[in-house]
């Protein structure tokens, strides 16, 4: 018997089915690229767990896992839960906050395939999903999930340039579920409010901070860079 497909509203050109035995969001290739659904088992995520560099990545780093401290990471824009599993597969509890219902779907069905694959049932027993938007009431969904919120961790998408033709076809479809993040100040206050210990913000690299409060330190990478808004030091 096949699963029924949850009931979200979709606009036009979306489609939300199982494709492979996997809840998939699918439109025309040509603008859209392949079906996007979230697979923690194999393809890229099971080459980052194996292959990823462990703590020495950029986003543990940025969250404070360190050795000896593995805090528990509120991903407050959670998209396909990629920087997520990454830190639940380095121990970290993780709550996942996702204010589009069809993404949020994909990443239920996600975790539950992870749940059932004995290579990362541990790694999901780590993850939490909550369906909500963070900018507006982040304070009460993980209030809901009696989750601690040690550290909260942003990745806004920035605001769409018209002359970049080259948005990644996966982009294009958030922007046509979720438009621009440009409540992204918000949320900021938001976190900072809610993190007990420190919120870190994903940006492209040369992309300014977001309005508000100056970050205290910067990590930077190869294309993208963390902004950390430090309350205390995550006690070892």
């Amino acid at each position: 018997m096949s699963q029924p497909v949850p009931e979200v509203a979709l606009p036009p050109g979306l489609t939300l089915d199982y494709v492979d035995g996997r809840l998939a969001l699918a439109g025309d290739e040509r603008q859209y690229g392949k079906p996007l659904s979230v697979d923690f088992v194999s393809g890229k995520a099971a080459h980052r767990r194996q292959f990823g560099g462990g703590r020495g990545q950029l986003v543990a780093k940025a969250c404070g896992l360190a050795k000896g401290v593995t805090p528990n990471v509120v991903d407050a824009t959670a998209g396909l839960g990629r920087d997520a599993f990454v830190l639940a597969s380095l121990g970290a509890p993780v709550l996942m906050v996702e204010r589009v219902a069809a993404i949020a779907a994909l990443l239920q069905d996600g975790l539950d395939r992870a749940a059932q694959a004995e290579e990362t049932a541990q790694i999901a027993a780590r993850m939490m999903l909550c369906h909500g938007d963070a900018a507006e009431q982040l304070a009460v969904l993980v209030a809901a999930a009696d989750f601690a919120p040690q550290v909260i961790h942003l990745d806004p998408m920035f605001p769409h340039r018209e002359k970049s033709a080259l948005v990644k076809k996966e982009m294009r479809v958030f922007r046509e579920l979720a438009g621009d993040d440009d409540d992204a100040p918000r949320l900021l206050e938001a976190a900072l409010e809610v993190a007990t210990h420190r919120v870190v913000v994903k940006r492209p690299r040369k992309a300014p901070p977001i309005a508000g409060p100056a970050p205290q330190h910067t990590l930077e990478g190869k294309t993208s860079r963390y902004d950390l808004y430090v309350h205390r030091s995550l006690s070892r």
